[in-house]
C-alpha cells in the first residue's frame, strides 16, 4: 500500500510512525504496544485497545518495515473487585497480584489471570492477531525493571514535582481510571512504588522510609506486618501505574500506544506519562491516539467487573473474523461504534457482502478496498473464509426452520443456489455454523419459527372471497417461481395482481396496505404469528406441498 496516498486512518498513522521511528531510532524495529489487566472477562471495548496497533503494525509490516506489536499483560495489577456474577467470596483476595488470585471455579487453569486470558489469546489467534506477550508479573519479579525502580526511588522528589502540577486525583476517578495505587503527598513522603506485603500478598501497604545508599526499604501493612526490605533485592512490589506505564514505554522504545478516552483527559495516566518519560526517565512518549468506546446494541458502556458483557470470543461465535476485523478497521480511533448481537447483525453481514461484490466489480473507492484488505488478511496471509456466501440472514432463517438438521437444510439451500447448487453444507462453513449459533444463543424462544405441523382450519374457515382468491393465485405460481427471486416476485405480485395491476406496477400506499395485510396472512397460516422470516426463504424453507396443504390450496 502506497501510504499517504490512501486516505485510510491505518495509513495515515503507519506514515507518522515510520517518519517518527526514522528520527528518533533509524534502523531499529518498530514497537507498537497494547496494554490489557486480565482482571475479568476480555470484552469487545478491549479488543480496540488490541486492534489499533495491530492495524498499524500490520500496515507498517506490508511496507517491509520490521515492526513488533507487544502485548503487555498487566497481570501484575492489583485484584480490585469481584465481577458481577462471579463468586463473592473471592473478595477476601482483593489487592493481590492477579496472579496470585485462583482461578474461578472449575477452571483449567492455575490463576484468575490465566483464566481470562486463555480464550481472548484463541480468539486473537482466530483474528490473525499477531503479539508479543510480555508478562508484569515475570518482568517485575524476575528483577527485569529492578533499575528503573531504583531511579524512579531515587527522582520521586521530581516525579512528585511532575504529579503536582496535575493533583487532580479526584478529577481522574471521576474520568474512570484507576487510582487504587496512586500515592501522593508532599516530596518528603512521595514514594512510587508499591510493595506486596510478604504476608499476606495485599498491597495494602504504606512505605514509612527509603534509604537511598543501602535501598532500604520500610513498610507496615493493614494486616500488621511491618518489615525492611532491599530493593535491590526485593521483586515483590511494582511501580504507581502513572510511573510504571512512562517506565515502559523508555523501557521497551515504544513508537506507538493508543488509549482510551478515560486515559487522556486532564491528570490522566497518559498525559502525565508524557511528561514522566521525558523528565525522568530522559525518552520519548509513543504516538497515543485516543480510541473512543466501543458498544453492543441496547448496552451501556461496558466494564469487565459489569456481567454479561461480550468477548471477542462471544462475537466470533457469530461472526466471520474478518467481518469483526472490519468493523474495528472501518472505523477511526476516535469514532465510537456499537456492535450488534441482535437482528441488526444480519444487516452488518449485508454490507460486507455487498462490499465484497464491489470489489469483485471493480467498483469499490480505494479507501474501501484498503479497508476490505485489512479485514480479509494481514501481513502473513489471507485469513480462511466461507467459500459459498449466501446471505447470513438467509441462512439464519433456514437453521432456524430446520433446527439445524442437516439433511433438510441442503435441501432447502439447494433451492437458493438452482444455476450451481450446493454439494454440501461444508461449503458454506464457517458462516452456516455462526448463523445456526446466532439462532439458538440470540433469538428469543417465542421469536423461534415453528412451521405448522397441521392447517390452521379456524382460520382457513372464516377467510373471504379475496383471501381465497390471493392463497389460490400464491399456490398455483409456486412451481413456476421456484427459486429465491421467483417467490420473491411472486409473493409481492399477488396483491398487484388482485388489485387489476401489471407485476411490474409501482407500489402505492394503498397496495403497501394490501401486501401487509396478505403477507401477516401467510404467516398465520404458516408459522402461526403476524411475522417470521422474510416469506420467499420460508417458502423454499417448508416446500411447495407443505405450503399448499397449509394455505388449503391442496
Amino acid at each position: 500500500m502506497a501510504g499517504s496516498t490512501e486516505a485510510d486512518w491505518v495509513a495515515r498513522f503507519a506514515d507518522d510512525v515510520i517518519a517518527e521511528a526514522e528520527r528518533r531510532a533509524p534502523g531499529r524495529t518498530i514497537i507498537c504496544a497494547s496494554g490489557i489487566s486480565p482482571s475479568g472477562p476480555i470484552h469487545l471495548g478491549n479488543l480496540r485497545e488490541i486492534m489499533v496497533p495491530h492495524l498499524v503494525a500490520d500496515e507498517i509490516k506490508r511496507r517491509g518495515v520490521p515492526c513488533e506489536h507487544i502485548l503487555s499483560w498487566d497481570d501484575f495489577d492489583r485484584y480490585r473487585k469481584v465481577p458481577v456474577g462471579y463468586d463473592p467470596s473471592y473478595s477476601e483476595h482483593i489487592g493481590k497480584p492477579l496472579t496470585s488470585v485462583p482461578a474461578p471455579a472449575d477452571s483449567e487453569y492455575d490463576s484468575w489471570s490465566d483464566h481470562f486470558k486463555a480464550p481472548f489469546r484463541a480468539a486473537l489467534a482466530t483474528l490473525g492477531v499477531e503479539v508479543s506477550e510480555i508478562s508484569q508479573t515475570h518482568e517485575y519479579t524476575s528483577g527485569t525493571y529492578r533499575d528503573r525502580i531504583l531511579h524512579a526511588m531515587r527522582e520521586r522528589r521530581r516525579i512528585d514535582a511532575v504529579l503536582g502540577r496535575y493533583r487532580t486525583k479526584k478529577r481522574a476517578a471521576e474520568a474512570g481510571e484507576n487510582t487504587d495505587d496512586e500515592e501522593t503527598g508532599v516530596a518528603a513522603d512521595y514514594y512510587p512504588y508499591k510493595p506486596y506485603c510478604a504476608v499476606c500478598d495485599r498491597d495494602l501497604t504504606t512505605v514509612t522510609s527509603y534509604d537511598e545508599e543501602t535501598t532500604e526499604l520500610a513498610y507496615t501493612c493493614v494486616c500488621g506486618h511491618r518489615e525492611i526490605v532491599r530493593l535491590s533485592e526485593f521483586n515483590r512490589g511494582k511501580l504507581v501505574w502513572k510511573v510504571d506505564w512512562p517506565m515502559r514505554w523508555a523501557y521497551k522504545g515504544v513508537m506507538f500506544e493508543p488509549s482510551g478516552v478515560d486515559h487522556q483527559s486532564p491528570g490522566s495516566s497518559f498525559m502525565v506519562g508524557q511528561q514522566l518519560v521525558r523528565e525522568i526517565f530522559g525518552a520519548q512518549p509513543p504516538i497515543g491516539p485516543m480510541y473512543a468506546f466501543v458498544g453492543i446494541s441496547g448496552m451501556a458502556k461496558m466494564s469487565s467487573s459489569k456481567g454479561g458483557v461480550p468477548t471477542a470470543e462471544d462475537a466470533l461465535r457469530i461472526m466471520e473474523p474478518q467481518l469483526l476485523r472490519w468493523l474495528y478497521a472501518r472505523r477511526r480511533p476516535n469514532q465510537a461504534f456499537n456492535i450488534s448481537f441482535d437482528q441488526e447483525i444480519s444487516r452488518t453481514y449485508d454490507e460486507w457482502d455487498a462490499l465484497e461484490r464491489k470489489i469483485e466489480a471493480g467498483t469499490a473507492a480505494p479507501v474501501d478496498v484498503a479497508i476490505h484488505a485489512r479485514a480479509s488478511g494481514t501481513a502473513s496471509g489471507e485469513l480462511p473464509t466461507t467459500s459459498r456466501k449466501l446471505p447470513f440472514r438467509t441462512l439464519a432463517s433456514v437453521v432456524d426452520i430446520t433446527t439445524g438438521h442437516e439433511e433438510q437444510t441442503l435441501r432447502i439451500l439447494r433451492d437458493f443456489t438452482i444455476e450451481d447448487p450446493l454439494s454440501s453444507l461444508d461449503q458454506l462453513q464457517p458462516r452456516l455454523s455462526k448463523a445456526e449459533t446466532w439462532v439458538t444463543t440470540h433469538v428469543e424462544p417465542e421469536q423461534r419459527t415453528q412451521v405448522r405441523a397441521e392447517p390452521d382450519s379456524e382460520t382457513l374457515t372464516t377467510l373471504g372471497d379475496a383471501d381465497r382468491e390471493a392463497l389460490k393465485l400464491l399456490a398455483n405460481g409456486l412451481d413456476e417461481h421456484w427459486s429465491l427471486e421467483g417467490l420473491t416476485t411472486l409473493v409481492y405480485a399477488v396483491p398487484k395482481l388482485q388489485a387489476g395491476l401489471t407485476i411490474d406496477a409501482k407500489p402505492t400506499p394503498e397496495l403497501k396496505v394490501a401486501q401487509r395485510a396478505f403477507f401477516a396472512l401467510l404467516y398465520k397460516l404458516l408459522v402461526g404469528r403476524d411475522t417470521g422470516p422474510r416469506l420467499p426463504t420460508l417458502l423454499l424453507a417448508v416446500g411447495a406441498d407443505k405450503v399448499r396443504e397449509l394455505l388449503g390450496a391442496r
